[in-house]
This record gives C-alpha cells, sequence and structure tokens, in this order.
C-alpha cells in the first residue's frame, strides 16, 4: 500500500517506515494517520517481525508537529486532532512486534513524542534531541510530560522540559533517552543490525516479553510478577518453547516456526 507521508522497504524479516516530508519531516494529521496506517497493516504481515520507524532525507527523523496543520483550530478540532494523534502513537507503541527508532538530525516535539513510544531507540551521535514546546508558550501534549520521565527520571525530565532544552544523541545515550549512539552515517546499517538480531528470535515469546514490560510496568509489583508468569507458561507450552528446550538438551540450534 502506498502512503502519502511515508516511504515503506521491507528486507529479510523487518519493515522500515521512512517519514517523508521534506524538508524536515514536521508531523500532521495525515503522516499520523498514515503511520497508523502502516503499523495496522505491518502487524498483519507474517514477514515481518520488527519494524524499524526512521526519517527521509538528511535533515531530521522528524522536527515536531506541523504548526501550519493546527494553527487556528478551534478546541474541538484540535481535540479530534489530539485524538488521530493518540490512536497512532497508541498503536507505534503498543504494536507486538519489536520497534526501533533511528534518529538522526532534529527530533523535536512530535519527533521526540513519537521516538519514545517505540521498544528501541539508536541516534546519531550530532542528532538533536528533545521538547522544547515550552519555548513556544505550550507543553508536549503526545505523552512527552509522562515517557520522558520513566526513561530518564522526573529530575532529569523536568530539567529537559522546564528549560525546553535539547540534546545531542551522545547526551541522550548518557542518560538513557537512547539506547545507543552512533555515527549518523551507521544508524540506519546498526537499526538493520538490530532488526535482524531481533528478527531471528522466537515471535511469541518476543511478544509476549515486550507485553510483559509493558504492561507490568503499569501494575504493582506482586501483580505484574504473576502476569510475568502467565506469559511464561504461554511461552512454555508453545511450540517454539517446546523447540528451544529440545534444542538446548541435543545441542543443537533451535529452529523456530513463530509458534
Amino acid at each position: 500500500m502506498a502512503y502519502e507521508t511515508l516511504l515503506i522497504e521491507k528486507e529479510e524479516g523487518f519493515a522500515i517506515v521512512k517519514l517523508n516530508r521534506p524538508p524536515v519531516n514536521s508531523l500532521n494529521a495525515q503522516a499520523y494517520s498514515d503511520i497508523y496506517n502502516a503499523f495496522c497493516e505491518l502487524e498483519n504481515d507474517d514477514s515481518v517481525g520488527v519494524i524499524i520507524l526512521t526519517g527521509s532525507g538528511e535533515k531530521a527523523f522528524a522536527a515536531g508537529l506541523d504548526v501550519k496543520d493546527v494553527a487556528g483550530k478551534s478546541i474541538p478540532d484540535y481535540l479530534a486532532f489530539a485524538r488521530g494523534v493518540k490512536t497512532c502513537l497508541d498503536k507505534v507503541e503498543g504494536i507486538q512486534k519489536p520497534t526501533i527508532a533511528a534518529l538522526f538530525g532534529f527530533v523535536f516535539g512530535g519527533g521526540c513524542e513519537l521516538a519514545l513510544v517505540c521498544d528501541l531507540r539508536i541516534a546519531a551521535s550530532d542528532a538533536n534531541i528533545g521538547c522544547p514546546e515550552i519555548n513556544l508558550g505550550i507543553i508536549p501534549g503526545s505523552g512527552g510530560t509522562q515517557r520522558l520521565p520513566r526513561l530518564v527520571g522526573i529530575a532529569k525530565a523536568k530539567e529537559l522540559l522546564f528549560m525546553g532544552d535539547t540534546v545531542s544523541g551522545d547526551e541522550a545515550y548518557r542518560i538513557g533517552l537512547v539506547n545507543k549512539a552512533v555515527p549518523k552515517e551507521a544508524v540506519l546499517d546498526e537499526a538493520k543490525a538490530w532488526a535482524k538480531k531481533l528478527a531471528a528470535k522466537p515471535k511469541v515469546a518476543l511478544s509476549l516479553l515486550k507485553s510483559a514490560v509493558d504492561n507490568g510496568m503499569n501494575m504493582d509489583l506482586q501483580s505484574a510478577i504473576t502476569y510475568e508468569n502467565n506469559c511464561f507458561v504461554i511461552t512454555y507450552v508453545s511450540e517454539d518453547g517446546r523447540e528451544g528446550f529440545a534444542a538446548f538438551n541435543e545441542k543443537r540450534k533451535p529452529v523456530f516456526k513463530g509458534k
């Protein structure tokens, strides 16, 4: 399926979703709708085990919300727009397949919030990342005030959000905002290497592992441990779980079938 604001590429075991709104891949209603629909499509594609989200061009992963797209909207109109954004981000965050954000250039505002809903983030060392909305007289509205503190801690998140400061990819790695920082020219290759490694993992176990972490974070500890155990039991009796144990006992490499 072709999308107005995205480019989709597929390689063995994974897909690459590229934001394509030059020059800086700003996000408008159509972009959020396209991202949602693309992730729905890829969720149902059994040939895709992992999804990389990145930007096209050289300047930006995504430089934030397209201000022209929301300027002058009435409150009801903006609330409708915000519901579309939340629907999109909930889909990216909740998809059962692992997601990797490959970040470079400007990663501002809505672009940063989009990266935050991915499971893993690889950034160019010289990327410019943050939620500077306070400098426009507003605050983040798509999860930045909630997801950022959960990654970097409350004090550091407040510093970045209150000051409206951005950080480099190297600094983002130091504070735990991204998983790895590499030279800009290596970002996509590194993301692909991670995607290939993840695509080779047993799909049922990887999906439930993601679910256990994400859902458990919103539970009290004992409830989360019970949920984890339930997920474990499913993986234990899965075809891939049986194969993994058999391969271990037979001292051979397992052949997973995603079942």
